[in-house]
Protein backbone atom coordinates (compact mmCIF):
# COMPACT_ATOMS: atom_id res chain seq x y z
CA UNK A 1 0.00 0.00 0.00
CA UNK A 2 1.36 3.40 -1.03
CA UNK A 3 -0.17 6.62 0.28
CA UNK A 4 -1.13 9.26 -2.27
CA UNK A 5 1.05 11.85 -0.49
CA UNK A 6 4.19 9.80 -1.15
CA UNK A 7 6.82 11.36 -3.42
CA UNK A 8 8.67 8.72 -5.41
CA UNK A 9 11.73 9.37 -7.57
CA UNK A 10 12.99 7.57 -10.66
CA UNK A 11 13.93 3.89 -10.86
CA UNK A 12 12.54 3.08 -7.43
CA UNK A 13 11.82 -0.60 -6.69
CA UNK A 14 9.07 -1.37 -4.19
CA UNK A 15 8.46 -5.07 -3.65
CA UNK A 16 5.25 -6.81 -2.58
CA UNK A 17 3.76 -6.29 0.87
CA UNK A 18 5.31 -2.85 1.47
CA UNK A 19 3.28 -0.27 3.40
CA UNK A 20 4.14 3.41 2.96
CA UNK A 21 2.59 6.10 5.18
CA UNK A 22 1.92 9.80 4.71
CA UNK A 23 4.39 12.55 3.84
CA UNK A 24 7.07 10.10 2.69
CA UNK A 25 9.80 11.00 0.19
CA UNK A 26 11.67 8.25 -1.62
CA UNK A 27 14.42 9.53 -3.88
CA UNK A 28 15.86 8.00 -7.07
CA UNK A 29 17.28 4.46 -7.23
CA UNK A 30 15.90 3.34 -3.84
CA UNK A 31 15.10 -0.36 -3.37
CA UNK A 32 12.54 -1.37 -0.72
CA UNK A 33 12.37 -5.12 -0.20
CA UNK A 34 9.41 -7.34 0.66
CA UNK A 35 7.18 -6.60 3.65
CA UNK A 36 8.73 -3.31 4.80
CA UNK A 37 6.80 -0.67 6.73
CA UNK A 38 7.72 2.93 5.95
CA UNK A 39 5.80 5.07 8.43
CA UNK A 40 4.85 8.75 8.17
CA UNK A 41 7.35 11.59 7.67
CA UNK A 42 10.24 9.51 6.38
CA UNK A 43 12.74 10.75 3.81
CA UNK A 44 14.91 8.07 2.16
CA UNK A 45 17.61 9.56 -0.03
CA UNK A 46 18.86 8.29 -3.35
CA UNK A 47 20.51 4.91 -3.85
CA UNK A 48 19.43 3.41 -0.53
CA UNK A 49 18.42 -0.20 0.09
CA UNK A 50 15.87 -1.16 2.76
CA UNK A 51 15.98 -4.85 3.64
CA UNK A 52 12.92 -7.09 3.94
CA UNK A 53 10.53 -6.64 6.87
CA UNK A 54 12.30 -3.56 8.19
CA UNK A 55 10.32 -0.80 9.93
CA UNK A 56 11.49 2.69 9.02
CA UNK A 57 10.16 5.63 11.04
CA UNK A 58 8.82 3.48 13.89
CA UNK A 59 6.33 5.00 16.35
CA UNK A 60 7.61 6.87 19.39
CA UNK A 61 6.05 6.29 22.79
CA UNK A 62 3.55 9.14 22.36
CA UNK A 63 1.74 7.10 19.71
CA UNK A 64 0.56 4.58 22.28
CA UNK A 65 -1.28 7.18 24.37
CA UNK A 66 -3.92 7.88 21.73
CA UNK A 67 -2.88 5.70 18.74
CA UNK A 68 -2.18 8.81 16.66
CA UNK A 69 1.16 9.10 14.90
CA UNK A 70 2.68 12.50 15.66
CA UNK A 71 5.25 14.26 13.46
CA UNK A 72 8.60 12.63 14.15
CA UNK A 73 10.66 12.90 10.94
CA UNK A 74 13.32 10.42 9.95
CA UNK A 75 16.01 11.19 7.36
CA UNK A 76 18.15 8.42 5.89
CA UNK A 77 21.08 9.64 3.79
CA UNK A 78 22.21 8.55 0.35
CA UNK A 79 23.38 5.01 -0.41
CA UNK A 80 22.26 3.47 2.86
CA UNK A 81 22.31 -0.30 3.19
CA UNK A 82 19.79 -1.33 5.85
CA UNK A 83 19.58 -5.09 6.17
CA UNK A 84 16.65 -7.35 6.98
CA UNK A 85 14.32 -6.69 9.94
CA UNK A 86 15.99 -3.54 11.22
CA UNK A 87 13.91 -0.95 13.08
CA UNK A 88 14.68 2.77 12.98
CA UNK A 89 12.57 5.24 14.96
CA UNK A 90 11.54 8.79 14.07
CA UNK A 91 13.22 12.03 15.17
CA UNK A 92 16.48 10.62 13.82
CA UNK A 93 18.97 11.75 11.18
CA UNK A 94 21.35 9.28 9.50
CA UNK A 95 24.09 10.44 7.15
CA UNK A 96 25.26 9.11 3.79
CA UNK A 97 26.71 5.64 3.17
CA UNK A 98 25.22 4.14 6.31
CA UNK A 99 25.36 0.36 6.64
CA UNK A 100 23.80 -1.93 9.21
CA UNK A 101 23.50 -5.65 9.75
CA UNK A 102 20.30 -7.59 10.39
CA UNK A 103 17.86 -6.77 13.20
CA UNK A 104 19.50 -3.51 14.24
CA UNK A 105 17.46 -1.12 16.41
CA UNK A 106 18.02 2.64 16.38
CA UNK A 107 15.80 4.56 18.78
CA UNK A 108 14.55 8.15 18.55
CA UNK A 109 16.64 11.33 18.79
CA UNK A 110 19.72 9.70 17.33
CA UNK A 111 22.07 11.73 15.16
CA UNK A 112 24.38 9.54 13.09
CA UNK A 113 27.09 10.85 10.76
CA UNK A 114 28.38 9.69 7.40
CA UNK A 115 29.99 6.32 6.61
CA UNK A 116 28.82 4.65 9.83
CA UNK A 117 28.55 0.86 10.13
CA UNK A 118 26.48 -0.91 12.77
CA UNK A 119 26.59 -4.69 13.09
CA UNK A 120 23.81 -7.27 13.41
CA UNK A 121 21.66 -7.22 16.57
CA UNK A 122 23.15 -3.97 17.81
CA UNK A 123 20.94 -1.58 19.78
CA UNK A 124 21.23 2.22 19.78
CA UNK A 125 19.03 3.35 22.63
CA UNK A 126 18.30 6.88 21.44
CA UNK A 127 19.34 10.40 22.45
CA UNK A 128 22.75 9.48 21.04
CA UNK A 129 25.25 11.26 18.82
CA UNK A 130 27.53 9.17 16.61
CA UNK A 131 30.15 10.80 14.38
CA UNK A 132 31.57 9.93 10.98
CA UNK A 133 33.35 6.69 10.03
CA UNK A 134 32.33 4.96 13.25
CA UNK A 135 32.27 1.15 13.24
CA UNK A 136 30.11 -0.75 15.71
CA UNK A 137 30.33 -4.52 15.38
CA UNK A 138 27.56 -7.02 16.19
CA UNK A 139 25.67 -7.14 19.50
CA UNK A 140 26.79 -3.71 20.68
CA UNK A 141 24.52 -1.83 23.12
CA UNK A 142 24.78 1.96 23.13
CA UNK A 143 22.88 3.46 26.08
CA UNK A 144 20.95 6.71 25.94
CA UNK A 145 22.93 9.97 26.10
CA UNK A 146 26.06 8.38 24.61
CA UNK A 147 28.38 10.56 22.50
CA UNK A 148 30.75 8.88 20.06
CA UNK A 149 33.11 11.01 17.98
CA UNK A 150 34.61 10.28 14.53
CA UNK A 151 36.67 7.19 13.64
CA UNK A 152 35.80 5.15 16.73
CA UNK A 153 35.84 1.34 16.69
CA UNK A 154 33.57 -0.61 19.04
CA UNK A 155 33.82 -4.38 18.85
CA UNK A 156 31.21 -7.12 19.61
CA UNK A 157 29.33 -7.39 22.91
CA UNK A 158 30.38 -3.98 24.20
CA UNK A 159 27.91 -2.19 26.49
CA UNK A 160 27.82 1.56 27.12
CA UNK A 161 25.79 2.10 30.30
CA UNK A 162 24.17 5.32 31.53
CA UNK A 163 22.46 4.94 34.93
CA UNK A 164 24.78 5.53 37.92
CA UNK A 165 22.13 4.57 40.49
CA UNK A 166 19.78 2.12 38.76
CA UNK A 167 16.90 2.39 38.46
CA UNK A 168 16.71 6.15 38.08
CA UNK A 169 15.85 8.91 35.62
CA UNK A 170 19.23 10.63 35.98
CA UNK A 171 21.30 9.38 33.08
CA UNK A 172 24.98 10.00 32.41
CA UNK A 173 26.05 8.98 28.94
CA UNK A 174 29.48 7.65 28.02
CA UNK A 175 31.66 9.88 25.84
CA UNK A 176 34.19 8.39 23.42
CA UNK A 177 36.56 10.69 21.55
CA UNK A 178 37.99 10.24 18.06
CA UNK A 179 40.16 7.25 17.08
CA UNK A 180 39.52 5.37 20.32
CA UNK A 181 38.99 1.60 20.31
CA UNK A 182 36.79 -0.44 22.64
CA UNK A 183 37.57 -4.15 22.33
CA UNK A 184 35.20 -7.11 22.63
CA UNK A 185 33.09 -7.67 25.73
CA UNK A 186 33.93 -4.44 27.55
CA UNK A 187 31.50 -2.52 29.76
CA UNK A 188 31.78 1.25 30.14
CA UNK A 189 30.10 2.63 33.25
CA UNK A 190 27.94 5.78 33.29
CA UNK A 191 29.58 9.10 32.56
CA UNK A 192 33.09 7.88 31.77
CA UNK A 193 35.07 9.65 29.07
CA UNK A 194 37.40 7.76 26.75
CA UNK A 195 39.94 10.17 25.33
CA UNK A 196 41.35 10.23 21.79
CA UNK A 197 43.43 7.22 20.67
CA UNK A 198 42.72 5.25 23.84
CA UNK A 199 42.51 1.46 23.65
CA UNK A 200 40.15 -0.48 25.94
CA UNK A 201 41.27 -4.11 26.15
CA UNK A 202 38.83 -7.00 25.72
CA UNK A 203 36.58 -7.76 28.68
CA UNK A 204 37.43 -4.59 30.57
CA UNK A 205 35.12 -2.88 33.06
CA UNK A 206 35.80 0.84 32.72
CA UNK A 207 34.88 2.72 35.89
CA UNK A 208 36.72 6.02 35.36
CA UNK A 209 37.95 8.31 32.59
CA UNK A 210 40.66 7.01 30.29
CA UNK A 211 43.40 9.43 29.27
CA UNK A 212 44.52 10.12 25.70
CA UNK A 213 46.46 7.26 24.14
CA UNK A 214 46.20 5.02 27.19
CA UNK A 215 45.82 1.24 27.07
CA UNK A 216 43.57 -0.03 29.86
CA UNK A 217 42.56 -3.60 30.74
CA UNK A 218 40.94 -5.55 33.55
CA UNK A 219 38.16 -5.26 36.14
CA UNK A 220 38.32 -2.50 37.10
CA UNK A 221 40.28 -1.35 34.06
CA UNK A 222 43.76 0.00 34.80
CA UNK A 223 46.31 1.61 32.53
CA UNK A 224 49.10 -0.76 31.52
CA UNK A 225 50.75 1.11 28.63
CA UNK A 226 50.45 3.78 25.99
CA UNK A 227 49.21 2.81 22.54
CA UNK A 228 52.49 3.64 20.81
CA UNK A 229 54.09 0.84 22.84
CA UNK A 230 51.79 -1.83 21.36
CA UNK A 231 53.37 -3.90 18.59
CA UNK A 232 51.81 -5.84 15.73
CA UNK A 233 51.92 -9.52 16.75
CA UNK A 234 52.77 -10.61 13.19
CA UNK A 235 55.41 -8.06 12.20
CA UNK A 236 56.68 -6.76 15.53
CA UNK A 237 56.24 -3.23 14.25
CA UNK A 238 54.21 -0.43 15.82
CA UNK A 239 50.44 -0.79 15.48
CA UNK A 240 49.12 2.44 17.00
CA UNK A 241 47.89 5.09 16.59
CA UNK A 242 45.96 2.85 14.21
CA UNK A 243 45.23 5.59 11.67
CA UNK A 244 48.90 5.48 10.66
CA UNK A 245 48.72 1.74 9.89
CA UNK A 246 45.15 0.99 8.82
CA UNK A 247 43.38 2.60 5.87
CA UNK A 248 40.74 0.20 4.50
CA UNK A 249 37.46 2.07 4.11
CA UNK A 250 38.96 5.30 5.46
CA UNK A 251 39.07 8.61 3.56
CA UNK A 252 42.89 8.29 3.38
CA UNK A 253 42.64 4.84 1.75
CA UNK A 254 44.52 5.97 -1.39
CA UNK A 255 47.32 7.73 0.46
CA UNK A 256 48.29 7.89 4.14
CA UNK A 257 46.72 9.66 7.08
CA UNK A 258 49.29 12.44 7.40
CA UNK A 259 49.14 13.35 3.70
CA UNK A 260 45.35 13.20 3.66
CA UNK A 261 45.09 15.36 6.79
CA UNK A 262 47.56 17.90 5.43
CA UNK A 263 45.67 18.19 2.12
CA UNK A 264 42.37 18.42 3.99
CA UNK A 265 43.64 21.41 5.95
CA UNK A 266 45.02 23.09 2.82
CA UNK A 267 41.72 22.66 0.98
CA UNK A 268 39.84 23.98 3.99
CA UNK A 269 41.73 27.29 4.05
Amino acid sequence: MINTSTKIGRNVVIKEGVFIGENVTIEDEVYIDYGCIIRDNVHIKRGSFIGARSIIGEYLFDFYRDRVNKSHPLIIGENALIRTESIIYGDTVIGDNFQCGHKVTIRENSNIGNNVRIGTLSDIQGDCTIGNYVSLHSNVHIGQKSEIKDYVWIFPYVVLTNDPTPPSDELLGVKIESFAIVATGSVLLPGVMIKEDALIGAGSIVTKDVTEGAVVVGNPAKEIAKVHQIKNKFTGESAYPWRNYFKKGMPWEDTDYETWYKNLNIEGI
